[in-house]
């Protein structure tokens, strides 16, 4: 069969040097190596490359490349001329891939439905696979949509393979999917073609077909803005080496590889045949490969020894994320609320009696957020827990409102169970409450600790204080319960008054519409007022945009609306409903995901109909 392998004819040509300045001109090149470009009507590109209308952060819906039956919701993370490289949603970032903004691959949110398809999730999708619709739901709530004439037509195909061996032409590298190249066609066998890049040896190189989305025209990069990659040594500026003659360059008689006899879906469509993940720049840069794998590299040939160790460390136009030392996030945890223990001073009894017996199991991020967000809505002052947090740059996000503004950090990242536990440890110290109340297993027959201690007074910070160098204790008589300032940066206001029964804070939408106010109070005074006093109105402090509420403003409408839905409160929070996902909601939705019966279920999908009737309007 080694006879009817396609040959490759050896070239004459000139060696070059390149120059970290990065520039690389089309006509030199094929003047010095004597060669023609393949003409624009062999491509399936745009003789005039499209504009690029899309900007990172957007989302639109993209054919999955490792199960191209599905289609995904995806993100812009990168735009390089008219080319996109897009996550998506639910994967990780190891599986970044490229599309032109003309593919047939890419297209606007909401077209899958249309068609009468369903928005699948990823493959390797790192969550539950039943809770991919409320994930759809919270990532399209509040996504930055592409519109529809971001995406242009895809050109049409060649009719027939009209590639001859020698033309040269551009090429995508596909194992490193974020250059673009000069290369050769090194063989044609029937619809495919082989491409050759111009030096490197033959470790780039593939057969796709004539009509492949991967390969471009002489000048595509140039003219639609997309850096190209100049042969051999990656980032330089090609030009003749000053004094040098015209030298044979070995371009050989590589080993080609016979063409796959039947293409692939994805090769057939123009398309890598598998998605290349992201991988160090060190790792990717091919020079270096290159010369590992061989001294001599076309276009080199007979370069002096620090010539080559240039080659070995060039100076890369294009680098590549590393993303290979991300760690998954795909540990579990479990959390059990302990309510016989101390809550300490900053916390109120009665809404901690409120809160669930356990949080999770889920992920460390999600049980994490459920875990801290609770300290805060169980807070007598939320500014003064909100200022206890530690913050740091992970993912996940609190929130509280301070003198009548929402007001959010970052908790640091955790990448162990055992920082997720060292966390809450020294959030409780901070609190002063027993640290047993969040434990990784139930408490059987009662907390030790507290036993120990004996009962507390809850005391509530005075508002009229101001944020000290030090803390008081809550008992002067025992310094052992001294506030230690582990972690937090700020330190906690003097807690001075004591609270008694009469004048606690009601629970949680425990009581009517007309008490509802009062479970988010934006004063110190309405805090430690009594249950008594004139409530608010209902909807005074919500947002004249439906869109524009938080979870918490949704369940106060909600339970001003209909008291008895009140206590679906804490499965709003659970899944993060705030006013664009309960905008999204139907009934079916919340009774498969949320756990909601069919009453409760229509008397908010009622209130929803009744909210987008006065958006209407």
């Amino acid at each position: 069969m080694a006879s009817d392998k396609p040959k490759v004819k050896p070239q004459n040509g000139i060696q070059y040097q390149y120059e970290s300045s990065g520039y690389f001109d089309w006509d030199d090149y094929l003047k010095e190596t004597n060669s023609q470009p393949a003409p624009s009507s062999c491509f399936k590109q745009h003789v005039d490359p499209p504009k690029n209308e899309f900007c990172v952060g957007m989302k639109l819906e993209a054919q999955d490349p490792r199960n191209i039956t599905s289609t995904c919701i995806a993100t812009v993370v990168g735009v390089q001329g008219p080319r996109l490289r897009l996550r998506l949603d639910g994967g990780d970032n190891k599986n970044d891939f490229w599309r032109l903004v003309d593919s047939s691959q890419v297209q606007p949110i909401g077209e899958c439905e249309r068609a009468g398809g369903m928005l699948q999730p990823p493959l390797g999708f790192r969550m539950n696979a039943s809770s991919w619709p409320m994930f759809l739901l919270k990532t399209l709530s509040k996504a930055d949509i592409a519109e529809a004439h971001a995406f242009k037509e895809e050109p049409p195909s060649p009719k027939t393979n009209e590639f001859a061996v020698g033309m040269k032409l551009e090429a995508l590298d596909r194992k490193n999917p974020h250059l673009i190249c000069p290369a050769t066609v090194g063989a044609v066998k029937d619809d495919m073609i082989f491409v050759t890049f111009d030096g490197w040896r033959g470790a780039f190189d593939y057969w796709c077909r004539y009509d492949s989305r991967d390969i471009f025209p002489v000048g595509w990069s140039k003219k639609s803005g997309h850096p190209l990659q100049p042969p051999g040594n990656k980032g330089s500026k090609y030009k003749a080496r000053p004094g040098s003659s015209p030298a044979s360059v070995s371009l050989g008689t590589p080993s080609i590889p016979p063409p796959p006899r039947v293409p692939s879906p994805r090769n057939s469509a123009g398309q890598p045949a598998a998605t290349s993940p992201s991988t160090p720049a060190s790792t990717r840069a091919r020079a270096a490969s290159s010369v590992q794998s061989s001294p001599s590299t076309h276009g080199n040939v007979g370069e002096s020894t620090e010539q080559v160790k240039r080659v070995q460390s060039p100076n890369v136009l294009i680098t590549e994320p590393d993303t290979s030392t991300v760690a998954k996030q795909n540990k579990t945890v479990c959390v059990f609320v302990n309510h016989q223990c101390s809550c300490g001073p900053y916390l109120n009894p009665q809404k901690i009696a409120q809160l669930p017996q356990q949080l999770g199991p889920g992920s460390m991020n999600r049980v994490l957020r459920e875990a801290v967000q609770a300290c805060i809505d169980c807070a007598l002052v939320e500014k003064n827990v909100y200022n206890l947090l530690r913050r740091g740059e992970g993912k996940v996000i609190i929130n509280a409102t301070i003198d009548g503004q929402m007001q959010t950090c970052r908790l640091p990242a955790m990448d162990k169970v055992p920082s997720f536990w060292n966390y809450l440890e020294g959030l409780f110290e901070d609190l002063l409450c027993c640290e047993n109340f969040y434990t990784a297993q139930p408490l059987e027959g009662g907390c030790t600790k507290c036993a120990s201690k004996g009962p507390t007074k809850a005391r509530v910070p005075d508002p009229a204080s101001k944020v000290e160098a030090q803390s008081t204790p809550v008992n002067a008589s025992t310094p052992s319960t001294a506030v230690k300032r582990r972690w937090s940066t700020d330190v906690p206001v003097r807690a001075t008054r004591e609270l008694s029964p009469s004048q606690q804070h009601p629970p949680l939408l425990r009581s009517p519409a007309a008490k509802l106010p009062c479970m988010r109070s934006h004063s110190a005074d309405a805090e430690a007022s009594s249950t008594t006093s004139h409530p608010e109105k209902p909807k005074s402090n919500l947002s004249s945009h439906p869109s524009e509420w938080g979870t918490e403003e949704v369940i106060r409408y909600i339970a001003s609306v209909d008291a008895a839905l009140a206590s679906h409160s804490e499965l709003f929070r659970r899944h993060e409903i705030d006013g664009r996902a309960l905008l999204l909601l139907n009934s079916d939705m919340m009774m498969k995901y949320m756990g909601l019966k069919l009453g409760p279920a229509l008397k908010i999908c009622n209130i929803i109909d009744k909210i987008k009737g006065k958006k209407a309007l």
